[in-house]
């Protein structure tokens, strides 16, 4: 099969952050001020005759200002580009609850905005690791001066930017701590042939992340770590918060709680395909709860859990993962099968089988098994013909423990991981 072609992140640290740092809070803090200008402009379009600017319009509204000359032309045209899009995405949603993006302010500063620059506005040396990074108008204070930002770099991959096929954009994005830069590329990806036979059937959670039934085997993802991360920096969030908005030290949080949890959730997907694959899987059964949030009230406590809850990029990195080494992803609807209810072996469905957390008894049957795993073995069955003759109910109940190791940053069996 031929080679395919997917989008990827390489984020990469910079290595002589005090040289151009200035330059790059200037830069941040300019696309902070155009959002804020496009953010007043729609509004007053709005206001006036109720439509929402493109962001063509509105780029060419705005290209004399003088805000829009602070960034290159292509940074300038993104930021507006994300506002107009932001703006689309509130009005199709119709929900009076909802508001419209607000400004980029805090208090009486701006904070610091991810910059783009495209394939105009950027020159990379991969040879060297420099990509010089062009300035805005206004940001060359002389004729004599450089007109570009020359940021030397270290990626934070598996692989190398000289491994990729095309960068399309350079991002500059503020962690809270320092400047990072992420190239967008475009990278060739080997897909193997044709997947195993078997399949896998996977239930996402909050207290489990994951629970994976291969049929005679299961695995169970245990949450702890997630959990004890969004605990730790939501206490440091509302500790810190200002009168005039968040706190540096409140966004440092919410951005280390964002970028910790991306990390935990690859490694989880990442380890998940690697033991589907080793297990000669081709098929995986998904489970996608995609209206729990619409369906109902949780409670103050419950709606915060499933706001976190970031189950639609789990799914997205195990569906790209799994097409790397050519096994498919099915989505189940959970809600229409009632897999969390349904009894895996004998088919009966009843609230009272879930007899506590984490526990499952049918009462028909005597089926006991753990209530995550009895979920992932129902979604196994909507793409296995015949699943009772390759099962072992045992294995429901004692799953293959597999946790988030934070010494090593990856997943690894329970007896491995030092608590």
């Amino acid at each position: 099969m031929p080679n395919q072609v997917v989008t990827r992140t390489v984020k990469a640290t910079i290595q002589n952050q005090s040289q151009v740092r200035d330059d790059l809070d200037s830069h941040g803090y300019a696309a902070s001020k155009l959002w804020n200008v496009g953010r007043w402009t729609i509004q007053r379009v709005w206001d006036a005759i109720g439509y929402i600017p493109e962001a063509t319009e509105l780029t060419s509204y705005l290209k004399d200002h003088a805000k829009y000359d602070d960034l290159h032309s292509q940074s300038s045209q993104k930021v507006l580009q994300e506002l107009s899009d932001a703006f689309q995405s509130w009005y199709k949603q119709d929900n009076p609850d909802h508001n419209p993006p607000g400004y980029r302010k805090r208090g009486d500063t701006h904070p610091r905005s991810t910059v783009t620059w495209k394939n105009n506005g950027f020159k990379l040396d991969t040879d060297n690791n420099r990509v010089r990074l062009s300035k805005g108008a206004n940001m060359k204070p002389s004729r004599y001066a450089a007109d570009y930002i020359l940021c030397e770099y270290e990626e934070q991959a598996d692989y190398t930017l000289e491994e990729v096929d095309r960068v399309q954009t350079v991002r500059a994005v503020w962690t809270g701590e320092n400047w990072e830069l992420h190239f967008v590329s475009k990278l060739p990806m080997e897909t193997a042939e044709s997947g195993g036979e078997k399949t896998a059937g996977i239930d996402l959670g909050i207290s489990n992340t994951a629970a994976v039934s291969v049929g005679d085997e299961t695995l169970l993802y245990p949450g702890n770590a997630l959990k004890e991360d969004a605990h730790y920096f939501r206490q440091v969030e509302y500790r810190t918060e200002g009168e005039d908005g968040p706190s540096q030290t409140a966004e440092w949080a919410r951005q280390k709680k964002a970028r910790r949890q991306e990390h935990f959730l690859h490694a989880v997907s990442k380890d998940i395909v690697q033991q589907c694959d080793d297990r000669n899987v081709g098929t995986i059964a998904v489970g996608h709860p995609k209206n729990i949030r619409a369906d109902g009230d949780w409670g103050r406590h419950g709606n915060k859990r499933l706001h976190d809850w970031a189950f639609e990029t789990l799914i997205q990195q195990i569906e790209y993962k799994a097409e790397e080494r050519g096994i498919g992803v099915e989505r189940v609807d959970e809600a229409s099968l009632k897999t969390s209810k349904t009894c895996c072996e004998c088919g009966m469905a009843a609230d009272s089988n879930r007899v506590e957390r984490g526990l499952y008894v049918c009462e028909a049957c005597g089926l006991v098994a753990n209530s995550d795993l009895n979920a992932a073995e129902n979604m196994r069955a909507t793409v296995t013909p015949s699943p009772a003759t390759d099962r072992s109910n045992g294995c429901l109940a004692q799953p293959s423990v597999r946790l988030f190791d934070k010494q090593t940053g990856q997943i690894a069996p329970q007896e491995q991981v030092v608590p």
